[in-house]
């Protein structure tokens, strides 16, 4: 697959032309924001307005312009309305009628609480650019005010952007700018403090039971590892914005600020705060990794259409392979923790059938169509390009390693491709990429890259993991059942088929998730009991399951299979030899008796 650049069309003289955006919000409690933008210095006899259809780090068209309700046009001094059309579903053609100044508003619908989206009520107004304000084509370059009107005088702003003249009014270079600077209005806790000489805030919207204070000392950590590792902050000030919500998660990046979603109640347990430390970790790279450091496909955003690239696994998957180790290079936990986390990793990566199905460029490359578009067949036929970009990349870094003694890493990696593309933000090719890994690795990886990105070929974890005196093992067959390939869960006192493995014996017959299961041998069964019920067979046995099936009373018999490992686990070889062991403690730092 090749990435072609996109290039912006040259722009029309208009050397005084001015964009200013004022957003309000009388009522939030009706999740309307009321937009109004004014433009001065138009030249022409047609204004062309256009909305992005995606934001860049959410690679799914999202077609924000549905939630654009109550457009007009008028003259700057409302004296005379001006004609309009729409041309496309995001596509607003005004007839200036040879007016310099233009007056456009508009209403934005705002109740849907997501790092890429927007969400307005009482408490507070959030909301992203990309989904809420208007391009004019072949004038991106040109610089844009934003002035937030709160509805209480006691809401303050958070954003990335710098301030302008005015109240609450700040200034965009330019239109990729200001869809990469979020804006949280309302009364958020923000905590200042520094690192690296450099200002930083954390805007916290919500209430829960995070501890700001742990929460910035950890960050500080997370900033300084990241910086070590790329030389340096490549940016004046950073705001982060942390939403607590009561079931969210999730996070997206820009070059000066990230916005983060996490449940409220989540900070208390270990497990659970380590998980969102790692959420700032993830966010936090991908200042470097995407938002300097992108594929061609990506050089240049064009917002009305996917951007295809094969690239998502080192964009995304390398990224989340780092934010498992930042935090325990940071210090913010141990190596048993991470051994642990990796191994949950790869349990779900050999746990998906998917990963059989779909290589990882084409998961990448069909990212658009598939990975935020999951249904009940998802897992059958697809892998994300998270996990196993993860996979690949911890791969990648133990080759390297083992290559050289640890004396080269999948660190010098993300350095050359920072001093080489990034720095300059010129986009990268698979080639491109592909050479910097092998210049780092001093080796040929044509066939790595082919087997790993290219085709379903499994991973050979033992291979990679050998070296540094570690071993996977699979766990819990014997605690299992006879494999059926099911996963039920009960719904308002219903028992509903929510999976159904491609291949297994409940696939052969027909089962389909939404079916709903009753019985086994004739005896109810519910979701609770199913894996207990399972035990009273051995592989190879016919059991007569019945269930519902479009609400066609249906009774199988199935054959069932032998059981299949519930977890995989990485474990310390059996009397490691000296180099087994430099080679761990180069690369994590610690002891293998430690794990």
């Amino acid at each position: 697959m090749t990435e072609a650049t996109q290039i912006r069309p040259a722009a029309k003289p208009a050397a005084d032309l001015t964009i200013h955006y004022q957003v309000a919000m009388p009522q939030p409690e009706t999740h309307l924001f009321q937009i109004t933008l004014q433009i001065k210095g138009w030249q022409t006899d047609v204004l062309d307005l256009k909305m992005p259809v995606w934001t860049p780090g959410s690679y799914l068209v999202r077609e924000y312009a549905r939630h654009l309700q109550d457009f007009t046009a008028e003259t700057a001094d409302s004296a005379k309305p001006l004609a309009w059309q729409k041309q496309s579903k995001n596509h607003w053609q005004v007839e200036t009628a040879g007016t310099s100044e233009i007056t456009v508003r508009y209403r934005i619908f705002a109740n849907e609480l997501s790092v890429r989206t927007n969400h307005l009520d009482a408490t507070h107004g959030y909301f992203n650019p990309a989904a809420t304000c208007f391009y004019l084509p072949g004038f991106e370059h040109k610089p844009i005010q934003v002035t937030i009107i709160p509805p209480n005088p006691d809401w303050q702003v958070s954003t990335p952007l710098p301030a302008a003249s005015g109240a609450n009014t700040f200034v965009a270079a330019d239109f990729d700018t200001l869809v990469d600077s979020p804006f949280e209005v309302g009364k958020q806790q923000v905590y200042e403090f520094e690192v690296l000489d450099k200002p930083h805030a954390l805007a916290i919207w919500g209430q829960g039971n995070a501890k700001p204070e742990q929460i910035i000392e950890d960050t500080r950590k997370i900033i300084q590892v990241e910086a070590d590792l790329f030389e340096g902050l490549p940016y004046d000030r950073y705001l982060f914005l942390l939403h607590l919500s009561a079931q969210g998660f999730g996070g997206l990046e820009h070059k000066d600020s990230c916005s983060l979603n996490y449940p409220r109640l989540g900070f208390r347990s270990p497990e659970r705060y380590n998980r969102f430390m790692q959420l700032v970790a993830h966010e936090f790279f991908h200042l470097w990794n995407v938002k300097r450091i992108r594929p061609k496909a990506l050089e240049v955003f064009d917002y009305e259409a996917e951007n295809y690239t094969p690239s998502l696994w080192f964009s995304e998957g390398t990224t989340s392979y780092y934010d498992r180790l930042i935090p325990l290079r940071a210090g913010i936990y141990d190596i048993s923790f991470f051994i642990k986390e990796l191994s949950k990793g790869i349990t779900r990566f050999l746990q998906t059938p998917g990963r059989q199905v779909q290589p990882l460029d084409e998961s990448s490359f069909d990212a658009w169509i598939k990975l935020y578009r999951r249904d009940a067949n998802s897992d059958n036929v697809q892998i994300s390009y998270y996990l196993k970009g993860e996979m690949v990349s911890l791969l990648l870094d133990l080759l390297i390693r083992a290559k050289h003694g640890n004396g080269r890493s999948l660190d010098q990696v993300m350095r050359q491709m920072w001093n080489q593309f990034g720095k300059s933000e010129t986009g990268f090719t698979p080639e491109q990429l592909q050479s910097v890994i092998e210049s780092v690795a001093e080796t040929d990886l044509l066939d790595f890259f082919h087997r790993f990105l290219n085709t379903t070929e499994e991973l050979p974890f033992n291979q990679y993991l050998e070296p540094f005196g570690l071993q996977l093992q699979s766990e819990g067959e014997d605690e299992q059942p006879p494999f059926l390939g099911i996963t039920v869960k009960t719904e308002a006192g219903r028992e509903m088929i929510k999976f159904v493995e491609a291949g297994s014996p409940a696939h052969q017959v027909g089962i389909d998730p939404g079916d709903e299961l009753l019985a086994i041998d004739g005896l109810r069964v519910t979701a609770e009991q199913l894996s207990d019920r399972l035990k009273d067979y051995q592989p190879n046995q016919v059991i007569h399951l019945t269930f519902f099936h479009q609400d066609q009373l249906l009774t199988h018999p199935i054959q069932l299979v032998a059981p299949r490992p519930s977890r995989y686990q990485i474990k310390a070889s059996e009397n490691p030899s000296k180099t087994q062991q430099k080679n761990f403690s180069g690369w994590l730092g610690a002891s293998l008796k430690e794990i």
